[in-house]
């Protein structure tokens, strides 16, 4: 791990990223508004990344008063989320997207992965939901799940591409949750 970097605005963050293409990582530090510290924030960090075809990761406290954050340039078939498809077209209408982001984006648009870009307030799927209701312990077990733990079932699901590995994950969620089990926490 890299020593996380501090960047006090927007403009800074960008000349980095564009300084530094062929980075593998950054870790950027933000410090909490409360210290009086000149420092970017996650969201606009995360629009900064995205111009330049980078994405963010994760998040790790460093003390009270600050934390750092990963960046790493966008890999190839990486899933899009719709609040960051949402960023990125803002992005291209305001003519600030820089070429890398463009070649990311229209790569994305190329292969289908810019149309499935996930919502977090995705509902459970339909063949989920059915077997969920052929288990009447699955389905005790779902009521007790956090948005999280839903939330990574949706995504999970909505990631296979093939019918015969979804009808098989449904299968391993529904032995999952019949066991008590959860895919984060306990």
């Amino acid at each position: 791990m890299s020593d996380p970097l501090p960047f006090a605005t927007l403009d800074v963050w960008m000349a980095w990223l564009s300084a530094n293409p062929e980075a593998p990582e950054v870790w950027v530090l933000y410090h909490k508004k409360a210290t009086g510290v000149p420092s970017i924030d996650w969201e606009t960090a995360v629009i900064g990344a995205l111009a330049n075809g980078w994405i963010d990761g994760i998040r790790k406290s460093v003390d009270a008063t600050r934390f750092m954050q990963r960046f790493t340039p966008r890999r190839p078939k990486s899933v899009w989320s719709a609040r960051n498809v949402a960023h990125c077209e803002r992005l291209i209408a305001e003519g600030k997207m820089t070429p890398r982001g463009l070649a990311q984006v229209q790569a994305a648009q190329a292969d289908g992965r810019w149309e499935q870009a996930y919502r977090t307030t995705d509902a459970l799927p339909e063949d989920f939901l059915a077997a969920v209701a052929a288990s009447p312990k699955a389905a005790e077990a779902l009521k007790t799940l956090d948005a999280r733990n839903r939330f990574a079932i949706v995504y999970r699901l909505n990631a296979v591409k093939r019918p015969e590995t979804r009808a098989r994950k449904v299968a391993e969620f529904i032995a999952m949750l019949e066991r008590g089990e959860r895919l984060h926490g306990s």
